[in-house]
């Protein structure tokens, strides 16, 4: 009998890539893959650490899991296993905890995937995490988007993230294995590549720059290459030009900002000015007309008084940005942020978030509605229970039609015929 294994990923889409990535292991190693949520006799949880929320949705998991099925060989990796591994290896059930170094060579530390009484850490110092391991893979949601890792690690020392303590140092796939991991992506009949990474922007590998892996990509058979998040003072004319002029870079960007308050970005030690976002939004714009702009954006920074966080409010209610991802600050063991003073009430941070979410949704809906009549290509996903298949445009509008088998995988052109809400709009097929 075939052993039989079921995966779960937390977090970025750089996890998902490498999540989908351990599967293959598997799978070519002749375990049978589950979904999450099957019993399995193995199980796989890629985790994050950003936030103290992600941790405690980490450790729910894996005690889920083992009421389900408490026989099932427990594998914890990812951020938070490098960070607080023996945190992790003190969960009883937990049989197996692997750090940045470890979890692409996990075979060298498991072979019978028989339960232990102790959980068994391998870890390495962030230090000796300097190899680079390839990830591509589907979205969790999707079969159309495959996410391309192409960077990993960081050098800023942004003083609220642990990044850098979890991942290591940057380092970057050279750009002939890029290449021939898109061409893999393609003959498997994706339509749209998402590169990722920690920080994609600061990709250099010998004398190449993003900017030269882009120009590559352009010239592959895919319809659409989406660029993921990019720092802002990474993301150059040379890019904003080839994506204007490109036919199959996606007219999106995902551009953190953190805080709209200029003192806190002082504080959070980001490396551009709230002026310089505010010039960069407005020459996207300017340069590539009916562009989608998402932010990230963080409350309750220590020192983040009534007064600085509505500057953050204003800024971001101002500027053309077309939706925001809202994080409330999470206290992080060994970041500079953790000494400063001024920390924020978690009820405050709380009410925070729920006005910059309530301001996303107010964002995403006037996007839409500007977007209202317009004609998009849409590439369409798949059929979901509610009788509705879901896609994207180039922009990154969500567009739902009535299902139809057809359809999934397939770019139509479309019109939007209804932005009644933030979460999608209604569209209508004109033709393939």
């Amino acid at each position: 009998m075939k052993k039989s294994i079921s995966l779960h990923t937390l977090g970025c889409k750089l996890n998902y890539s490498e999540t989908s990535t351990i599967a293959g292991k598997f799978h070519q190693n002749g375990f049978e893959l589950r979904d999450y949520g099957e019993s399995s006799d193995i199980f796989v949880l890629n985790t994050c650490s950003v936030t103290d929320n992600a941790d405690k949705e980490c450790r729910q998991i894996i005690r889920s899991v083992l009421n389900k099925n408490p026989h099932t060989y427990v594998i914890v990796t990812g951020c938070y296993a490098q960070l607080q591994p023996e945190e992790i290896a003190a969960i009883n059930g937990v049989d197996l905890v692997l750090g940045a170094n470890e979890k692409f060579r996990l075979f060298d530390y498991v072979n019978n995937f028989e339960k232990n009484e102790l959980s068994c850490v391998f870890t390495s110092p962030i230090e000796q995490v300097t190899e680079f391991d390839y990830a591509y893979s589907s979205d969790a949601d999707s079969r159309t988007r495959a996410f391309l890792k192409i960077q990993d690690g960081c050098n800023y020392n942004c003083s609220f993230c642990t990044i850098p303590l979890a991942r290591g140092k940057s380092r970057c796939l050279d750009i002939k294995t890029v290449i021939e991991n898109a061409k893999k992506l393609i003959d498997s009949g994706y339509k749209e590549i998402v590169l990722t990474g920690v920080n994609t922007g600061d990709y250099h590998f010998e004398n190449n720059s993003l900017i030269n892996v882009l120009y590559e990509l352009g010239k592959l058979n895919i319809p659409r290459i989406r660029i993921s998040s990019i720092e802002p003072n990474l993301l150059n004319d040379n890019i904003i030009e080839l994506v204007r002029s490109s036919g199959n870079f996606c007219k999106h960007f995902h551009i953190p900002l953190q805080s709209g308050d200029k003192e806190t970005l002082k504080l959070m030690r980001r490396r551009y000015t709230r002026d310089y976002y505010e010039n960069l939004i407005y020459k996207l714009h300017e340069k590539i007309p009916g562009i989608g702009i998402g932010a990230d954006v963080i409350v309750g920074f220590p020192g983040e008084t009534d007064e600085r966080f509505r500057n953050t409010y204003e800024f971001l209610e101002d500027i053309p940005v077309s939706y925001l991802h809202v994080f409330s600050y999470s206290e992080r063991r060994n970041t500079h942020a953790v000494t400063l003073p001024g920390r924020v009430d978690i009820t405050i941070r709380k009410e925070r978030s729920r006005v910059l979410r309530k301001l996303s949704d107010e964002k995403r809906l006037q996007f839409f509605r500007i977007n209202l009549n317009g004609i998009h290509n849409v590439l369409f996903e798949t059929i979901k229970e509610d009788g509705y298949i879901y896609g994207f445009t180039e922009n990154y509008i969500k567009v739902r039609i009535p299902a139809a088998l057809e359809l999934e995988n397939k770019i139509l052109t479309t019109k939007i015929t209804g932005a009644s809400c933030p979460a999608y709009t209604e569209g209508e097929v004109l033709y393939n």
